[in-house]
């Protein structure tokens, strides 16, 4: 399992600190939530704070944008190349020209799916896409409650993935603890998400540990 800890639950007035910390403590990637406060009701960074992150990482950057100009925003931060962009399909009304764009930046692209959105409906991009994104957690604010319905959403999508991509990994984001992380790894999951529980915890390395089952 690999395991990308949301710098959304760091201390932002001590973030490069956070930042070694988490890359010290053994973490696989940066997750950078990226809100505009129209497609999700709350606002986070952009490039001008991203880029020190950026600077003070030895992994690779996860963005994922709950945004509604998705375009506008991949052009943004692909100057930073990060590992994966991750937009949200509820949000982008021409998914797989945005999936080939990313791509042509030398990006991972990614789809995410709130938890309302069944996997079916992107039963046709799945072939062009390195990860699905799967919101366990309505999407907006950290430290939510984990939706336990996204373990047989998981399982469906697992069959979509085997059928038509099967190196496109599942990210699981939300609610993520040593708690249910046996049961997402069950479900095929690949890559999971923590803040709180990362962030929330003495030790980040231990937390971090915990998860990479």
């Amino acid at each position: 399992m690999l395991v990308a800890p949301s710098i959304l639950s760091a201390d932002f007035g001590n973030l490069a600190k956070e930042i070694k910390a988490i890359c010290d403590g053994g973490c696989d990637l940066i997750h950078v939530d990226v809100m505009d406060g129209h497609f999700v009701p709350n606002m986070t960074i952009g490039p001008v704070v991203v880029n020190p992150v950026a600077k003070a990482a030895t992994k690779p950057l996860d963005i994922h944008l709950m945004v509604e100009n998705n375009t506008f925003f991949v052009e943004l931060f692909a100057p930073l190349k990060p590992e994966y962009i991750s937009f949200h399909i509820e949000s982008e009304k021409h998914p797989h020209r945005l999936i080939q764009k990313i791509r042509s930046l030398g990006i991972k692209p990614a789809i995410v799916l709130n938890p309302h959105t069944p996997p079916s409906s992107i039963e046709y991009l799945i072939e062009d896409l390195d990860m699905v994104l799967l919101m366990s957690v309505n999407p907006g604010f950290g430290g939510q409650k984990f939706i336990s319905s996204v373990i047989e959403k998981t399982k469906e999508l697992k069959k979509l993935i085997n059928k038509r991509n099967p190196n496109c990994l599942i990210q699981i984001d939300g609610g993520v603890n040593d708690k249910n992380i046996h049961e997402l790894k069950d479900a095929g999951v690949d890559v999971v998400v923590a803040g709180s529980y990362v962030f929330g915890n003495d030790d980040y390395s231990k937390a971090i540990k915990s998860l990479q089952i």
